[in-house]
């Protein structure tokens, strides 16, 4: 007689997956929306932004109200069917890991000579270079921000083009330092390649984890309103 497939757990990190169940919603949904958790040697359960710890792995909707749902419904002992330790602050937990992956990924496309920062050189990537992004410090101010973001309107006018051109801001100035390995950035400019690409990727990740439930309620009100 076959075993019969756990639907709440995977067989470890395969990458051939596309899909899984959400532990918490029980929808089945593409990978790259949901988070993937494995329990460490310690027994307690951690989140797994990189879909690369060994182990069997449980599988929610990437957004924090998702997570602290499973915290508080005892979700991770009834997936990993057996006791496990689980901090309160597994949402906020997770929300710090998904920024450092993003820090991670933005100092690997540095390395790879796939950033320019500060106001001057990113004004004129935007009015010369090609590139992917347009990366601002939360916490930068406004009229710098409404100045770049104008000359790249202005640019892709120009060129009778949609906006193509991500505007990325989710991370802090200090984050960004931390990253470029340099002071009070705020401002940066990201040029194409694959470093590039798995920061755009890991800042969407992240900000569907804090904005996912947002989106749904404002959705929610327009089709009630519909």
């Amino acid at each position: 007689m076959l075993a019969q497939a756990d639907p709440d757990l995977d067989d470890g990190p395969r990458k051939s997956a596309t899909s899984r169940m959400c532990a918490v919603s029980r929808e089945v949904r593409p990978i790259d929306e949901l988070i993937r958790f494995v329990v460490a040697p310690s027994g307690e359960v951690i989140p797994d932004i990189k879909r690369k710890l060994p182990g069997r792995g449980m599988w929610v909707s990437a957004s924090r109200r998702s997570v602290a749902e499973a915290v508080r419904r005892h979700q991770f002992s009834k997936g990993f069917k057996r006791d496990v330790r689980v901090a309160p602050t597994l949402p906020s937990d997770t929300e710090a890991l998904l920024v450092r992956s993003a820090i991670e990924a933005l100092a690997m496309a540095a390395k790879a000579g796939q950033v320019v920062s500060g106001f001057g050189k990113v004004e004129d990537a935007l009015k010369g270079g090609e590139f992917t992004a347009l990366i601002h410090a939360t916490d930068g101010a406004a009229d710098g921000i409404r100045k770049l973001d104008a000359i790249l309107r202005q640019r892709d006018q120009k060129r009778g083009e949609s906006p193509v051109i991500a505007v990325v801001n989710v991370l802090t100035s200090a984050e960004l330092d931390l990253a470029l390995g340099r002071s009070n950035v705020i401002h940066a400019a990201l040029l194409a390649g694959p470093a590039s690409k798995t920061f755009l990727s890991r800042c969407q990740m992240l900000v569907r984890y804090r904005m996912a439930d947002a989106d749904k309620t404002a959705e929610a009100a327009r089709n009630s309103r519909a």
